[in-house]
């Protein structure tokens, strides 16, 4: 799969709520008309045909392909079929590598763009009995009615049909041929695999495994507004059922649409993994927030952070946080996120690798007492949420990104004060992006300490640390921390 170059601003939140956590389509009647529609469940109304979502599925990855983001891809699907639609697509993504070994079996020459994905599609939904979404004869013949009904993919619909008919009969030999290829069973360029593997030689296995899985719904209480028990209480008096995780998140059993969070619109809860949940009290550990303290929060965007950190310095708190983000629509969302929970902070339009735009005339000038870096990177952490981005992503992307977040480091630095902190962190497990990246900073600034730190995270697994009391024992995504320490 093409794998073009992607922006270096964090990916993250900015991906359609729904996408974090969709549904596993439900599985229609074998026979009868049941078996090629799904009732729009927007209006109850107006059944959709399963070939039209297929369809627009095949568009969206033959989008994903030529570098487009799954965001973007689904922004073009018609909103009466994205939410099946982005469950179909996210189900393709994590099995897209399987799909390709397929089609090599099948073809020796590599189909239109357009045949191709919708190929592709049928045969990522299809190829394992156990988890297919679909009785495998009703997608193939949905697939088929869907090349027939697209202009571009009308003249190969015959190739279409041939190649998923031989499929389902010859479909464990075919299956069994690609088993020993590391695409095929991972499901992740060969490129990732690699690096994990040399990253993380005792992890590398259950990263990839959890990149394949849907991510748990998590939850972080605003304790300003309830505690942990009450909202608990109120999750169960609806039939929701939640485990905590952390000081002050709640893993949801079943993901669950946003609006129906009690108390949501209210500012009691937000949606943020378990392991985003660690960076707020990382960052303001040990801290008097009795006494005026200066808080920066560089790369902000939606707000997450941000509002944990004035939820955790409570009310009458004289904390100041000042949020940073050089997207000025990602931006406009820290302002939604704070409103929401009815907090308030000083949030800028501003390139945090360029103090000299922003420091002096917004700041004054003023060193801060702490700063929180959650810098771009690749998302590797996180491709079980957003699962285009291993297929996006290349080599080089690693590097790239390296370069921006030491560029990020070396402009802050001086904006801490003498024994004051930065946390730095990414939402990644390559250590080129993580431990590589700290040490080497710690070497070029001899007044810098590296405090006890969780480190890497491991996606999917409870971590344990022995010597890390801040590592989190239930579910979580990827992430790296480390917390360094000015010289007074």
């Amino acid at each position: 799969m093409s794998q073009p170059p992607t922006g270096a601003r964090k990916p993250g939140p900015a991906r359609p709520r729904a996408l974090q956590n969709g549904p596993r389509p439900a599985r229609p009647p074998a026979t009868g008309t049941g078996a090629n529609t799904n009732r729009n469940p927007a209006t109850n109304a107006q059944p959709i045909a399963l070939w039209q979502q297929l369809l627009s599925v095949a568009s969206a990855l033959q989008a994903i392909r030529a570098g487009q983001s799954g965001t973007a891809a689904l922004a073009a699907v018609d909103s009466a079929l994205r939410p099946g639609v982005q469950a179909l697509l996210f189900h393709v993504l994590r099995q897209a590598g399987r799909a390709e070994a397929l089609r090599r079996c099948l073809v020796e020459r590599m189909p239109p763009p357009a045949a191709d994905a919708l190929l592709c599609t049928a045969l990522a939904l299809c190829w394992s009995l156990d988890e297919s979404p679909y009785e495998p004869f009703t997608l193939v013949n949905q697939a088929v009615e869907a090349a027939k009904r697209n202009v571009g993919t009308r003249k190969q619909a015959s190739f279409i049909n041939g190649c998923l008919r031989r499929f389902l009969r010859e479909r464990e030999a075919l299956v069994a041929a690609t088993n020993n290829e590391p695409l095929a069973r991972w499901n992740h360029p060969l490129w990732w695999i690699e690096r994990l593997r040399k990253d993380h030689p005792g992890d590398w296995e259950q990263i990839l495994r959890a990149n394949n899985t849907h991510a748990p719904m998590t939850l972080r209480i605003n304790k300003q507004k309830c505690t942990l028990a009450q909202y608990q209480q109120a999750l169960v008096a609806i039939n929701f059922e939640a485990d905590m995780v952390g000081d002050s998140g709640l893993v949801l059993h079943q993901p669950v649409p946003v609006p129906a969070l009690p108390g949501f619109a209210q500012g009691w809860v937000s949606v943020q993994d378990a392991a985003a949940q660690m960076a707020a009290p990382l960052l303001l550990q040990d801290l008097d927030l009795t006494q005026p303290l200066h808080v920066l929060d560089a790369c902000a965007a939606p707000g997450g952070k941000t509002a944990h950190l004035l939820e955790l310095a409570g009310r009458g708190s004289p904390l100041q946080v000042t949020a940073l983000e050089i997207d000025p629509a990602r931006s406009a969302r820290i302002g939604d996120t704070l409103e929401r929970l009815g907090l308030n902070a000083k949030v800028l339009v501003a390139d945090a690798a360029r103090p000299q735009d922003w420091w002096q005339q917004h700041c004054g000038g003023a060193l801060f007492d702490a700063i929180l870096l959650d810098a771009p990177c690749t998302a590797s952490g996180i491709v079980r949420r957003h699962p285009d981005v291993r297929w996006l992503r290349r080599e080089t992307d690693i590097s790239q990104l390296a370069a921006l977040q030491a560029r990020l480091l070396a402009a802050l630095w001086p904006l801490v004060r003498p024994g004051g902190r930065l946390l730095y962190c990414t939402c990644s497990v390559f250590r080129a992006e993580g431990d590589v990246q700290v040490q080497t900073f710690l070497a070029h600034n001899t007044d810098a300490q590296l405090l006890p730190s969780p480190g890497h995270l491991i996606p999917g697994k409870a971590d344990k640390g022995e010597a890390v009391p801040d590592n989190l024992t239930g579910d979580h995504d990827g992430f790296f921390y480390a917390l360094l320490q000015k010289s007074a």
